[in-house]
């Protein structure tokens, strides 16, 4: 039986190691991102909300949002928001005349503080019945049945295994993501990776960020503690807690893994990782995922 984790877990979570190590999971340890994206989640809008008649800017519009920017790796919610905040601006669905449904009460929940997952969507769905909360959530469980259903048998990066091996001699670690624990739990278990983290955190637990302080606050010095993420909220996170950061470059996985392996781990647990070097990790990281949506350059 699969384990059900709970921020205690993360609260509890004593240190057998001087270090930490926090990893993503969907785009950072499994090439996940792309097939769930695409085959779920941008088919998922389309058919729930009826617009097929702008199906290629919608996929356009949210592939940019979920895969190729600096929004990459965000909470789904947020990112449903952003990609029918892009689409109302998008030339090519001003022109079809189609129109796009409001998101002012999605907004409000994202705002709200509420633990932005399934089971306190459903919870506001129960006490208001908002139509439009309701019509985001029941997209949010087809989603999850999808991925369920087409996301089977996806091998970790090249150099994950490797990297894992060398940081379960060094270092404590936990998964941190804001996938569904249930899909984090059923990819690690495949992959048999659940042995070396502590807790696998999903965004049930809270945001990525506070899954790091939960786990790592009072026990070890922030230099110690890594984040190892392929998307901005990733070091975001890090940054929350003063970590430090390794990114993983979106379309250069493998070679991200080899470079973590071979030399970065090392300098970690060094203490030389900081500085100049971490610099030049990041500078070129952010390099790769743009900030506005490449119509905009063809306006």
């Amino acid at each position: 039986m699969s384990p059900v984790y709970t921020k205690d877990d993360l609260i509890a979570l004593k240190p057998r190691h001087d270090s930490f190590v926090g990893v993503d999971s969907d785009g950072c340890v499994f090439p996940t991102m792309e097939i769930k994206q695409k085959q779920c989640f941008h088919g998922l809008i389309v058919s729930n909300w009826k617009l097929e008649k702008i199906e290629a800017y919608v996929r356009e519009t949210a592939e940019f949002v979920n895969l190729y920017s600096r929004h990459r790796g965000q909470n789904r919610f947020p990112c449903l928001l952003l990609t029918f905040d892009l689409l109302r601006d998008h030339p090519g669905v001003k022109a079809s005349g189609v129109a796009l449904p409001s998101t002012v009460r999605l907004k409000t929940f994202i705002e709200s503080g509420r633990p932005l997952g399934n089971p306190e969507l459903e919870r506001v769905v129960a006490e208001t019945g908002d139509p439009e909360l309701a019509a985001v959530l029941k997209w949010s469980h087809d989603v999850n049945t999808a991925v369920a259903r087409v996301v089977r048998s996806i091998r970790p990066f090249k150099g994950v295994k490797e990297s894992f091996d060398a940081i379960a001699k060094h270092s404590d670690a936990i998964c941190v993501s804001q996938t569904p624990t249930e899909a984090l739990v059923r990819e690690w278990d495949e992959n048999a990776l659940t042995g070396y983290v502590a807790v696998i955190a999903g965004q049930e637990l809270g945001t990525k960020a506070e899954h790091l302080a939960m786990a790592t606050q009072g026990k070890y010095p922030p230099d110690r503690v890594l984040m190892i993420g392929d998307a901005l909220g990733d070091l975001r996170a890090a940054r929350a807690v003063r970590a430090r950061f390794f990114p993983i470059n979106p379309g250069h996985e493998e070679a991200s893994w080899e470079r973590f392996h071979q030399e970065a781990y090392a300098r970690v647990l060094a203490g030389t990782y900081g500085g100049p070097y971490e610099t030049a990790l990041i500078q070129h990281f952010e390099s790769l995922l743009p900030e506005s949506p490449p119509w905009i350059s063809r306006a």
